[in-house]
């Protein structure tokens, strides 16, 4: 059985140094990342090269592999048994070859075969191999669970603490999530054999109580004075940022839009921050509570009609 595969995935020979195989598969992930190349092949070749370098870069997979060669993909190349998962994403091709840490076990229906460089069972990450060679699928390490964050925390990113397997950590949220996006979190998954899973989590943004999110912009209601909406003014409004001083101007309506620029989220993607707009909620004063002249004065002054 070729044990060559491998080496031919990333265009190297079986004698190419750590640094030569880095090299490799640097140039070509490049070359074929779905982000830059758009044919339809570059995604599979995009695995292959992945899961070739996961194997070449770890001085034992790489002795186990130039020992056994591809026998521990079930007869198959390693291009067709790439090819032969196509419905399986990268992250779950790379789990479903690495998830246990080693190399299966060959055993069953008689005596137990044995390496003679101590490998004994072959125990974890390919899997195995029964007596009729049958591929086992190994553990999935991953872990894919949700998590809230507070809304502040959502706009203006920060630190958030999660509890996932009796472990409490805290996770950096970028500043502008929104709700439903997605976030993996390195070695947070299940441990065994060695190896560590992933953690993949669905944010889920708290709602706030005093401002609604519109794309990149938020929504908030604030209270002005009668006076200040009759005369115009100024009213001090606290952000998620900061506190400012917004200039009321005097006739302003209930419901009146203003406009703060650059105070809403950003953008994950063009940077660039949405806006701002307070919606004017004039409070009127309790009648009874004012100077009996002026309540006798606008009682007879004030229109009676609109």
């Amino acid at each position: 059985m070729s044990n060559k595969s491998l080496y031919e995935t990333l265009g190297i020979s079986p004698n190419a140094s750590e640094a030569e195989i880095k090299k490799a598969y640097r140039k070509l992930a490049r070359k074929y990342h779905p982000d830059v190349c758009k044919e339809p092949e570059c995604e599979e070749k995009f695995k292959e090269i992945n899961a070739a370098y996961e194997v070449l870069s770890d001085k034992e997979k790489k002795a186990q592999y130039d020992q056994f060669g591809d026998a521990m993909f079930n007869g198959q190349s390693f291009s067709d048994f790439s090819r032969s998962h196509q419905d399986i994403d990268l992250e779950d091709l790379i789990n479903s070859i690495f998830g246990q840490g080693g190399f299966g076990g060959f055993g069953g229906g008689g005596a137990r075969a044995r390496s003679s460089s101590g490998f004994g069972g072959f125990s974890g990450g390919f899997g195995g191999f029964d007596g009729g060679a049958h591929y086992q699928q190994p553990q999935n390490l991953d872990i894919r669970t949700s998590v809230t964050i507070p809304f502040n925390v959502a706009i203006l990113g920060g630190s958030h603490s999660v509890s996932i397997n009796g472990e409490s950590f805290d996770i950096k949220i970028p500043a502008g999530v929104k709700d439903g996006e997605k976030m993996r979190v390195r070695g947070k998954g299940h441990a065994q054999g060695g190896r560590r899973g992933d953690l993949y989590l669905t944010i889920h943004v708290a709602p706030s109580p005093e401002y609604q999110r519109d794309g990149d912009n938020l929504v908030k209601t604030i209270d002005i004075p009668l006076h200040t909406a009759l005369f115009g003014g100024k009213v001090p409004v606290k952000t998620l940022e900061k506190e400012i001083k917004l200039k009321v101007p005097k006739n302003t309506k209930n419901g009146q839009k203003f406009k703060v620029k650059g105070m809403g989220a950003i953008n994950r993607k063009t940077k660039a921050k949405g806006d701002l707009y307070l919606i004017a909620n004039v409070v009127l004063p309790d009648v009874d509570t004012l100077d009996p002249k002026l309540r006798e004065m606008m009682d007879e002054k004030l229109p009676k009609e609109l």
